[in-house]
């Protein structure tokens, strides 16, 4: 069997092995993980002809440095506008190119996005737990976080040197400053200057982020009696309010359960192009029905369909 080495000469914080996560187990207390941006991790996925939830690397903006150690391996990079460098070539992210022995990978931030995919031809080795090799996060539970000095191993290692080039970047796969919602659940513990100051205050993006939320910065949203609700069952993209009025836009790796009051839920595609803003970048809530959003996802699902299909027939 064809294999491939790469050494992890370097790598940031918050960089990890992802598949597409561990859906339908919530209700035992098992946060779903998977990707941040699970459009752009499928896209990479689908430009080497992976299936969506293959096994990847998702990368932050600490950025990440691989050395073939031995073998070839093809690798298609997707997922902001990050910056990729090897021998005598720089690219940027949305390109499929080819690692070769004794060749390097280093993969930086660029002018936009904050996470990026580093899909594979290959199968990358990593434990596995309920079905899944994807990471949480907070505590590097399963794939694995990825440390510097850190081998691995890629079975099956594949080229596809017809395949090396540019990927074509969707315009919905950029970062989204305009988010659509849809009010509640509870959205009933916040009077009516308050739900105003959300629908039409801009928010800050802040420093305070990792894979299980992302708090920013703007009018104190401050519940009336909500504090002592029951604990409750909550999704990613719910918009959680502290006791202080701070909201947190909630992602991958959230709890399973909360007693904090949800002003919104992020309709899922804003979410994945959300993620791919900055610290002190601005953003705003525009909200619209349960209807709404029934005909956008749909609307989307069908997009998104249709730009894989025709990156897997290049």
């Amino acid at each position: 069997m064809t294999e491939a080495i790469l050494r992890v000469a370097f790598a940031g914080p918050h960089v990890s092995i992802q598949d597409q996560g561990r859906p339908g187990l919530m209700r035992y207390g098992v946060p779903a993980s998977g990707p941040m941006d699970r459009q752009s991790f499928a896209l990479a996925n689908a430009a080497l002809g992976n299936p969506a939830g293959h096994p990847g690397i998702e990368i932050s903006l600490g950025g990440l440095s691989l050395h073939c150690q031995g073998g070839t391996i093809t690798l298609a990079l997707a997922g902001g506008g990050f910056i990729a460098e090897m021998p005598a070539r720089k690219l940027g992210a949305w390109n499929i190119l080819t690692l070769r022995a004794g060749e390097t990978l280093t993969i930086r931030p660029g002018p936009w996005g904050s996470w990026t995919y580093l899909a594979i031809a290959g199968d990358l080795q990593a434990e596995s737990w309920l079905g899944s090799r994807a990471t949480h996060g907070s505590s590097g539970f399963c794939g694995g976080r990825l440390t510097t000095g850190q081998v691995l191993t890629i079975t099956d290692a594949q080229t596809h040197p017809d395949l090396e080039g540019h990927i074509p970047c969707p315009i919905w796969a950029r970062p989204r400053h305009l988010l659509r919602c849809t009010l509640g659940p509870q959205d009933r513990f916040f009077d009516a200057e308050t739900l105003s100051a959300f629908t039409t205050a801009r928010f800050e993006m802040t420093d305070a982020f990792d894979r299980m939320g992302l708090r920013l910065r703007g009018p104190a949203l401050i519940p009336t009696g909500a504090l002592s609700i029951p604990s409750e069952p909550i999704l990613r993209g719910s918009v959680q309010v502290s006791g202080d009025g701070t909201a947190t836009v909630l992602l991958s790796d959230h709890q399973t359960t909360g007693g904090y009051p949800k002003i919104a839920t992020v309709l899922a595609d804003d979410l994945d192009a959300f993620v791919q803003c900055r610290p002190r970048d601005a953003v705003m809530f525009q909200t619209i029905t349960p209807a709404e959003a029934i005909a956008i996802t749909r609307q989307n699902t069908l997009r998104f369909a249709a730009f894989q299909d025709r990156l897997r027939a290049r």
